[in-house]
């Protein structure tokens, strides 16, 4: 049954991105005018990778064309660097992408498709009842240290630390099926068996998360979790990894760089059967905010940059006489929202996390809802993106298969807002000062992270939108770790302009984000020993909604679950979605073997990009 439910949802996928994006050989590309003259949605005609076998051993065969050995990519991340090179500890979207280039998962995905395709496994399969998942690992392929990667590291990594919660606990929080987990077993050294409670449709994506050699990390393992949580930091030695990626680290100096070397024992080979990666390096500047991160790449200093839309003009008008070429990917898989803290609990010491006066603000429906319509996101569209994105209303992103598109948008609207208020008591006084009905002044903290510009540019907009209905904005830009800090462990904020990384393709990836008692369940975080005490109505509508979305194994029965938790929170307002930006990169043309993907983004095929003429 599943299989012909996940066949169906393959189909609806293709023919989704056909619609959007235009991704697949033969089709024209979408086109539409944009204030920067950018026009295409990229074409991609990705040759995916093919298994062979030579002397034994099971290799990915890259079918790029084949390229010359050497040379460096020179990348970039904003703000403070990676906190962990552990990909089971990752807190951060930083630490995510340094850990992940280091430790491949047994699937990937398709980056024309976003089907699920084999990586460190050679195939897969899936039992008629939908709840057993046979994977096929390759014979021969080994660790960066030579010992070969087995059965054994599969099912460690699974069993004794994702399933054991150890590091961050979203995978295994996200897996939790009627209070079970899935259960993992080893048929032979090179076949493992995972079995699901019940047909559980977001299991097979899961299946992209890396695995661990056992060798290596067993022994932290069996330590507590606290030991965990700093096992392969920023201050392991780089000897210490050991990797199945296609690149390794040799250094990371804080604040300035992390860079990596090629990994010789790399699974992937092209059609010479020469082992790839063909870079010999790979190297991340920290460049602190986006502001130097343009002025590194007019300098030369960076390879590759994802544009903001305010750039995009000028860098189109001097494409055709530069060294680098534009890509248009089409809308981010992300959301960037404002948010209220709903938190009305106490802490352990019986004050509470918010100051009772604004707990009362932000719990008011008509009080979000009034913020809501102030937000002048057509004017942040065009004087922050450039004009190169569109307003959002929902959590699903522009290019989600998932989007409710029954859900309208509208403008910025101050009468509405001032009705709203009005209804629940708010008023002005003489000079415009807004005050709730027991004489307080509306008065609140505004976050977001330091070094993003653009977040920056929204909360000065958003301050202004905010003060113009008399409430009084301190918008208060701080360092990204501590503003996390604030978000799920002290809870001690008002509001906030945050982004959420996101997939178009498996909305169960926010689970953490909109089940009650989930880790990321930022505007009303519990502690864990809360659970899912005091939830609210709705919140339960959504822990419903969450449940049977990922239950249902036919696209159409759980596109209306996830219609329905778009409702909700397009209703109640906990995330007051903000706009959606176009991603348009820059690489430079020495670069070849560049298969940019909506999905995937430009480097996702790292391995077989290599330095031509």
């Amino acid at each position: 049954m599943i299989r012909y439910g996940f066949r169906v949802i393959l189909v609806i996928i293709l023919v989704a991105l056909l619609l959007r994006a235009c991704l697949v050989k033969d089709v024209p590309p979408k086109t539409g005018t944009t204030k920067s003259g950018l026009t295409d949605i990229v074409n991609i005609d990705y040759p995916l990778p093919k298994n062979v076998t030579i002397n034994g051993v099971d290799y990915l065969q890259s079918q790029a064309p084949v390229g010359t050995f050497g040379g460096e990519l020179i990348s970039s991340t904003i703000g403070e660097g990676p906190k962990t090179f552990n990909p089971f500890n990752c807190k951060d979207n930083t630490s995510q992408i340094m850990s992940s280039i280091m430790y491949d998962g047994l699937l990937t995905s398709d980056p024309v498709s976003g089907q699920p395709v084999p990586k460190l496994a050679k195939s897969f399969s899936i039992s008629p009842d939908g709840k057993t998942y046979t994977i096929n690992l390759r014979h021969g392929v080994k660790w960066s240290d030579g010992k070969p990667i087995t059965a054994d590291d599969v099912v460690f990594t699974w069993r004794d630390i994702i399933f054991a919660g150890l590091g961050d606990t979203s995978t295994r929080d996200s897996l939790v099926i009627d209070d079970k987990l899935p259960q993992v077993r080893k048929i032979d050294n090179y076949t493992v068996e995972f079995t699901t409670p019940k047909p559980y449709a977001p299991f097979i994506r899961m299946l992209s998360t890396p695995i661990a050699p056992k060798h290596v990390f067993a022994p932290a393992a069996k330590k507590s979790a606290a030991y965990f949580d700093t096992f392969m930091g920023t201050t392991t030695k780089p000897e210490d990894f050991v990797i199945s990626g296609a690149f390794k680290i040799k250094e990371y100096i804080p604040a300035q760089r992390v860079v990596y070397v090629r990994n010789p024992n790399y699974y992937e080979i092209n059609t010479k059967d020469q082992k790839l990666p063909y870079l010999d390096k790979l190297i991340y500047l920290i460049v602190g905010d986006l502001n130097n991160e343009v002025l590194k790449f007019e300098a030369k200093e960076l390879d590759v940059i994802s544009l903001q839309g305010s750039k995009v003009a000028r860098y189109k008008s001097v494409e055709p006489h530069s060294d680098f070429k534009l890509y248009n990917l089409g809308p981010n898989t992300g959301t960037m929202y404002l948010s209220m803290n709903l938190n009305n609990r106490k802490d352990p010491k019986g004050k509470y996390y918010v100051d009772p006066i604004k707990q009362k603000w932000f719990q008011n429906e008509n009080f979000r809802r009034a913020v809501d319509y102030s937000v002048d996101r057509k004017n942040m569209v065009l004087n922050i993106a450039n004009g190169i994105g569109a307003p959002l209303f929902t959590p699903e992103s522009l290019n989600s298969i998932f989007l409710n598109k029954n859900l309208k948008p509208y403008d910025k609207n101050l009468n509405k807002s001032r009705e709203l208020l009005k209804k629940s008591g708010f008023y002005t006084d003489k000079k415009g000062k807004l005050y709730d009905k027991e004489g307080n002044r509306v008065e609140f903290d505004l976050y977001t992270n330091a070094g993003n510009t653009e977040r920056e540019a929204i909360g000065i907009m958003v301050k202004q939108d905010l003060e113009d209905l008399g409430m009084k904005v301190n918008f208060k830009p701080i360092e990204f770790n501590s503003l996390v800090n604030k978000l799920v462990s002290t809870f001690d904020w008002d509001m906030v302009i945050m982004g959420l990384t996101g997939s178009p393709l498996e909305p169960n990836g926010g689970k953490n984000v909109w089940l009650s008692d989930g880790r990321l369940h930022m505007f009303n975080m519990r502690t864990p020993s809360e659970g899912k005490a005091k939830i609210l109505p709705w919140e339960k509508e959504l822990d419903e909604m969450f449940t049977k979305g990922a239950l249902a194994t036919k696209f159409e029965d759980r596109k209306k679950y996830y219609d329905r938790y778009q409702e909700i929170v397009y209703s109640e307002k906990p995330f007051i979605y903000i706009y959606s930006p176009v991603i348009i990169v820059a690489i430079r043309t020495k670069f070849k073997n560049i298969y940019p993907s909506p999905l995937n983004g430009i480097t996702h095929n790292i391995e077989e990009i290599y330095i031509g003429e």
